[in-house]
């Protein structure tokens, strides 16, 4: 599994990556969205970035992709506790 977080400032471009990571994944956050796919999904997500998004990117913009584990402890906190599936915290 993999966590993906964004800061993307432009609300157009941040609009449509969201709308492309909504094909892989689902939102935890408002910016970071959990992607239970293989590496190779992966891949194609981190190309389709580099090409499609990253050019488009101004000096503030950021992508982070987080790989953690399924065998890592949950810890929820707030509203994240109400969730069915389990979100997982490498430690």
């Amino acid at each position: 599994m993999f966590l993906l977080a964004y800061d993307i400032h432009d609300t157009k471009l941040r609009t449509r990556f969201s709308k492309f990571l909504m094909r892989f994944g689902r939102r935890v956050q408002y910016s970071v969205f959990e992607i239970k796919n293989s590496p190779r999904i992966l891949d194609n997500i981190s190309v389709e970035i580099q090409t499609r998004f990253e050019p488009k990117f101004s000096q503030a913009d950021s992508v982070l992709i987080f790989d953690i584990g399924d065998n890592d402890c949950v810890a929820r906190f707030g509203y994240a506790k109400n969730e069915e599936s389990d979100l997982l915290i490498s430690s």
